[in-house]
């Protein structure tokens, strides 16, 4: 266990030393502050009367008059906002995690430790997630702090919304792990990563594709995909819907966070798998 913190820790010492760390944090500091100074919330007699985000009106379910609901609606839209967001920062920040393990030089001095190579991966998965989790956590919890201040309205759905956001980066982590152990490219991981993030939001569109198409053959490998890749498009759905809480969408996410997590464990598995049998 020792010997696994201290990985964790020499994770966290890299990123720093990397200027990783640092990036990562002035990225999102630079977010919040641009939100925090575009936004524009109008309250009339403790009334929410509209809001604008980059000069732009923000259209709200209700109309206007409810504070409580249209800070709700408000913060539910930009919710799926801060899933796309905080899904790109973190998979930037953390996809070079085992690349730059398999450097020559870097995998002889981990392997000469005592230490299974199972988990010394692992190990570095547990501490990229540590290190999205603290980013999503300030840009969410800043995000939600500043709308609270603006209008003195206060929903815990809206932090709650980082456990669907870190779900989500879980998954495509552990899918960056694959290709990085395959590749050892920081590159082609972040590529990969992000491709099957838009690949994932595009089947949604699924049952389309399969009426479209002229062949059984195609409709079937298009049916395949979309239970086979996580279920990006409907994770973000669900940020929505658990933010906002309201009629209509409390749908039944249990299949897509369900095959999202196999699709993540799969990943996982088979890149502890390939790293512990490569040769270096």
């Amino acid at each position: 266990m020792r010997v696994v913190l201290a990985n964790i820790e020499e994770v966290f010492r890299e990123a720093a030393a990397r200027w990783t760390l640092i990036a990562y944090f002035v990225l999102s500091s630079l977010f919040i502050i641009t939100f925090a100074s575009a936004v524009n919330l109008d309250v009339v007699d403790g009334a929410l009367a509209g809001a604008k985000l980059f000069g732009q009106q923000v259209h709200m379910n209700g109309g206007g008059g409810q504070m409580d609901e249209l800070v709700l609606s408000f913060e539910s839209k930009f919710s799926t906002f801060l899933y796309v967001v905080g899904i790109f920062l973190a998979i930037f920040s953390t996809a070079h995690l085992v690349p730059r393990l398999q450097e020559k030089g870097t995998i002889d001095l981990y392997l000469s430790r005592p230490v299974a190579r199972t988990k010394l991966l692992l190990s570095r998965y547990i501490a990229g997630l540590i290190l999205a989790a603290v980013n999503v956590i300030y840009l969410v919890g800043s995000t939600w702090l500043i709308v609270a201040w603006k209008t003195h309205v206060v929903h815990p759905r809206f932090m709650l919304s980082a456990v669907i956001i870190m779900f989500a980066i879980a998954t495509l982590l552990a899918f960056a792990f694959l290709v990085g152990v395959v590749t050892s490219s920081t590159a082609v991981s972040i590529m990969a990563s992000y491709a099957i993030f838009f690949m994932s939001s595009i089947l949604a569109a699924h049952k389309q594709f399969e009426a479209a198409v002229s062949h059984a053959w195609s409709a079937r490998t298009i049916q395949v995909l979309y239970w086979v890749f996580p279920k990006t498009f409907e994770l973000g759905k669900a940020v929505y819907g658990f933010v906002s809480g309201g009629p209509g969408n409390g749908a039944d996410f249990t299949l897509p966070f369900l095959t999202t997590a196999l699709f993540a464990v799969a990943s996982l598995t088979a890149a502890s798998w390939l790293f512990h049998r490569k040769e270096f």
